[in-house]
């Protein structure tokens, strides 16, 4: 079991394995984030998919190795898509990321992700007021320590600092760059990354860490080049595709 100053050596570690081993996530996502999210996985070495048909997504989870599911346009076909392979997932023993994005902003998706909290994802990942709606409490670290051992998950919190903490251990990671947040799609291809780290890895903390780790490292050198978020949204992709272990090493900013 890793402890924070562990974690930029597992981070190196899990971006090598993403290259070599090319793990297969099924998203279910934004309709605005679907294409971006794609490319950020590919980069990172991934094989992702999409596909929301009730038909045949069961077969497409069964067949990855881990699965997010992101409220963000969540339709009436999100909806039962998510029902479907949320059960295909538990079925084949799959890992998989609930991102529940906007659940601050609808008391219904509010509720359905407090509903899907309880059927075992890896890992929770959300903003500050994210938390604050399905935890009715201000996102402090003792608070995000409480749910992650309430719920028996990790909590990834986003932020200027992010947290993971899986009730446990608990890291803050410092990396990542003002342009992030000016790019659509980001927070989502971040949750992506994450169920891609949780494919190769069994430690949903390392796991989380190790993605919100990549992702503030490439968004730092992409920010070194880009001359706004429009190049900076390109600068990114190729950033985490030429990320390597002696600079994750080098870069990650992790405290307890």
């Amino acid at each position: 079991m890793r402890h924070s100053g562990d974690l930029p050596q597992a981070a190196a570690g899990l971006v090598g394995q993403l290259q070599a081993r090319g793990p297969r996530i099924h998203c279910i996502t934004n309709t605005v984030a679907q294409a971006y999210t794609a490319n950020m996985l590919l980069a990172a070495g991934c094989v992702p998919s999409m596909t929301l048909s009730a038909e045949e997504i069961g077969g497409f989870v069964a067949r990855a190795d881990a699965l997010l599911v992101n409220l963000g346009t969540f339709d009436l076909e999100r909806r039962e898509a998510t029902g479907i392979a949320v059960a295909a997932a538990a079925e084949a023993g799959r890992p998989w990321v609930l991102d529940p994005v906007f659940v601050d902003r609808s008391a219904s998706r509010a509720a359905f992700a407090r509903t899907l909290v309880g059927r075992g994802p890896a890992v929770l990942r959300l903003n500050h007021a994210e938390f604050q709606a399905l935890a009715g409490c201000e996102p402090t670290r003792a608070a995000a320590q409480d749910y992650a051992r309430a719920h028996r998950l990790v909590v990834a919190l986003s932020g200027a600092t992010d947290l993971v903490t899986d009730g446990g251990r608990v890291a803050t990671i410092a990396n990542g760059h003002a342009l992030m947040a000016k790019v659509t799609a980001m927070g989502c291809a971040g949750s992506a990354l994450t169920a891609a780290c949780l494919a190769v890895c069994d430690d949903a903390f390392e796991a989380s860490a190790a993605a919100l780790i990549a992702l503030g490292i490439a968004g730092e050198i992409a920010a070194e080049t880009a001359a706004g978020p429009g190049s900076f949204a390109i600068a990114i992709i190729d950033a985490l595709a030429a990320l390597d272990a002696p600079t994750v090493v080098a870069r990650a900013k992790v405290s307890p």
